[in-house]
C-alpha cells in the first residue's frame, strides 16, 4: 500500500502509455490493412505497408519515451522490460508488480477503446484486433524470432542508456529498432516482444494461437540480454530503469544518477532511497 500510495502516478502513466501505443497500432494497421481503406487500396505491396506501419509505430514509441509521462515512468510499456530491470536490481518488488499489472490493463483498455471507436476497421479479419500470431513457419520459428528481437532490443537499451554520450538518444534507438523489426520480422511472429501487447489483442479476438510463444520468448530473450550485459559490463554499470533519465521528472527506481554512492551498495540492502 505504501508503494501504491507514493507511486500510483507512475503506474497510471505506464497503463496510459501502453494504451496509447495500442490505439496507435490499431489505427495505423487499420489504415494500411483494412480492405476498404484508401491507403490500403493505393499500396498493394505488403513490404511497403509494413515499412509504413513500422515507421509509424517507431515514431509512436519515440514520442512515448520522450513524453512527460514517459520521462517520469521510464516508458517501459512492457512487462518483460520491467521484470528485466527488476532482475537487475533497479526496481523495488511492489513497483514492478504494479507496473506489470498496469501495463496489462492499459494495453487491453486501449485496444478495446480503439475497437469501439473504429468498429469494423479493427474487428475485420484483415486486422483482427492486431493479433500477434506465428507466420507460415509455425510456432518454432516465431519463438526463435521473438527471442532474437527481444534479446536485441534489451541489449541495445542496456548499452545505450548506460553510455553517457548515447543515453539521451535511447528512445530514438528503440524507435528505429521497432520500425526495422515490424518491417522485416513481423511475417515470422507478428512482432510483439510484449506479452501485455499480445494479450490485449488475444482477449477481444478470442485468438490464443501459440500464446505461450509471446510470454516465454520475450522473457527469455531479455533476460539473456541482461545476463550478457552483466558479464560484459557488470551489474553495477546499470544506472537506472528509465529509458530517458536526462530530465527533471522524479525517479522512483534504485537510481544510480541520484544516489551513486548508494547504487554501488544496492546488493547489500533492500532499504534504499525511493522518492
Amino acid at each position: 500500500m505504501q508503494a501504491l500510495r507514493k507511486h500510483y502516478p507512475e503506474y497510471l502513466m505506464e497503463a496510459l502509455l501502453l494504451g496509447i501505443f495500442m490505439i496507435s497500432a490499431a489505427v495505423v494497421t487499420a489504415l494500411l490493412e483494412y480492405p476498404t481503406s484508401p491507403i490500403r487500396q493505393a499500396i498493394s505491396e505488403p513490404l511497403l505497408r509494413r515499412f509504413i506501419i513500422g515507421l509509424a509505430m517507431g515514431l509512436t514509441a519515440i514520442a512515448i519515451i520522450y513524453s512527460p509521462w514517459g520521462k517520469q515512468s521510464g516508458a517501459h510499456i512492457n512487462p518483460v522490460v520491467t521484470f528485466t530491470f527488476f532482475r537487475l536490481g533497479k526496481i523495488h518488488l511492489w513497483d514492478a508488480v504494479f507496473y506489470i499489472l498496469a501495463q496489462f490493463l492499459g494495453g487491453l483498455l486501449g485496444l478495446v477503446l480503439a475497437a469501439l471507436v473504429l468498429g469494423n476497421a479493427v474487428t475485420d479479419p484483415s486486422v483482427n484486433y492486431i493479433v500477434t500470431v506465428p507466420g507460415a513457419g509455425g510456432a518454432g520459428v516465431a519463438f526463435l524470432a521473438e527471442l532474437i528481437i527481444s534479446f536485441g532490443v534489451m541489449l541495445m537499451i542496456l548499452f545505450v542508456s548506460n553510455t553517457s554520450k548515447l543515453a539521451p538518444f535511447t528512445g530514438i534507438f528503440a524507435g528505429v529498432l521497432i520500425a526495422i523489426y515490424i518491417t522485416i520480422e513481423a511475417p515470422l511472429s507478428g512482432m510483439s516482444m510484449n506479452p501485455a501487447r499480445t494479450l490485449a489483442s488475444a482477449i477481444p479476438a478470442h485468438n490464443w494461437t501459440a500464446i505461450w510463444v509471446y510470454f516465454t520468448a520475450p522473457l527469455l530473450g531479455m533476460l539473456l540480454a541482461s545476463e550478457a550485459y552483466i558479464r560484459l559490463k557488470g551489474k553495477r554499470s546499470v544506472r537506472c530503469a528509465k529509458l530517458h533519465h536526462h530530465n527533471h521528472k522524479r525517479c522512483i527506481f534504485r537510481c544510480g544518477y541520484r544516489y551513486p554512492e548508494v547504487d554501488q551498495r544496492w546488493l547489500l540492502s533492500d532499504k534504499l532511497p525511493n522518492s
